[in-house]
């Protein structure tokens, strides 16, 4: 019987909108300057701003670092359900 592997941690840190740092990383699928997009134990989260560097990637330990002026964080694994009701249809639910 296999040995159950213990669920990685998931947690973003921010200090002000100009560092950030992500733990339960799986993977960096792309990155620019103005987009990163990560694959982490609870979902694909895409990071969006202006100026964005990566400071530090170790998948070893699911951590990614960047710097730069962060926008937007969102996770994206509910496109196509609530983001195709508009507006209006999540006001009026």
């Amino acid at each position: 019987m296999p040995i159950e592997q213990k669920r990685q941690e998931h947690e973003i840190r921010m200090i002000g909108r100009l560092e950030l740092s992500v733990t339960g990383v799986k993977q960096l699928e792309s990155f620019d300057q103005e987009e990163f997009l990560i694959e982490t134990v609870e979902g694909m989260l895409s990071i969006k701003g202006s100026g964005l560097k990566l400071v530090n990637l170790d998948l070893d330990k699911g951590l990614v670092s960047l710097k730069g002026k962060v926008d937007d964080v969102l996770y994206l694994d509910s496109i196509g359900q609530e983001s195709s009701k508009g507006l209006l249809g999540k006001l009026f639910r």
